[in-house]
């Protein structure tokens, strides 16, 4: 595990932090920051290492305890951008196999973890130039949209990702005043290990559009729900 400590030479680029980038879209993004220069901070957990010279830092994102050791541990140091990628799909069988363990599991990892890597990491991103705040989140849990053409009985996932859309809202109105950019992101229905063989977006396309969403956002944007394709989504 490398060094977070800053250095003039570190300054020079751009620092986004990434969390789930051990593996599927939070690692292609991670190649892709590091690739365009930036200096990544790849969130793992345990052992987990990503491919070339990125940085890896250790984080259970289910464990406030892990969030908050995070944060002292990148005490001081800059974060331009933060994508909160992190997440588990959960049961998919419906309301016959619903069980609140794993509901519970499924919201602390979905939609409380970025709750928390924001306020542990809020003085970095102030520290930043970007300041962007980019949660994955998906157009399951949009109560427009969410429904439209399947039926997956993922109860846990779906909720999940529409309070990460509110604390999205919510953040984007409480971080307005730091000059802070909140995005809810869309990743498509991704030929990742979630979504499964029958998903239609490659991995690359997906995180080539995310990363263009994102290093394009300011301040109009913020509070806002994009595809990775640009497309807006109903809440």
């Amino acid at each position: 595990m490398t060094s977070s400590i800053d250095s003039l030479g570190e300054r020079e680029r751009r620092t986004v932090l990434i969390t789930g980038a051990s593996r599927g879209l939070g690692r292609e993004l991670a190649t892709l920051y590091e690739a365009d220069g930036w200096r990544v901070i790849a969130c793992v957990r345990g052992s987990a290492s990503v491919d070339g010279g990125i940085e890896t830092q250790s984080l259970d994102v289910s464990d406030p305890a892990s969030i908050t050791a995070l944060g002292r541990t990148l005490e001081g140091v800059a974060i331009d951008v933060l994508i909160n990628n992190a997440g588990i799909r959960g049961d998919t069988g419906g309301l016959s196999t619903l069980d609140g363990g794993d509901f519970v599991e499924v919201m602390r990892i979905n939609a409380l973890a970025p709750l928390l890597l924001v306020q542990a990491l809020r003085a970095n991103l102030l520290a930043g130039e970007s300041r962007v705040v980019a949660n994955i989140s998906s157009r399951a849990g949009s109560l427009a949209e969410g429904t439209l053409d399947d039926d997956d009985g993922d109860y846990a996932y779906r909720c999940s990702k529409a309070a990460l859309n509110m604390a999205t809202v919510k953040l984007a109105q409480d971080l307005r005043k730091d000059g802070i950019t909140v995005l809810s992101l869309h990743p498509g229905w991704v030929k990742t290990d979630m979504g499964g063989d029958e998903a239609q977006v490659p991995v690359a396309t997906s995180a080539a559009g995310l990363k263009t969403m994102i290093d394009g956002a300011d301040m109009a944007d913020s509070g806002s729900f994009r595809g990775y394709d640009g497309r807006r989504i109903s809440w």
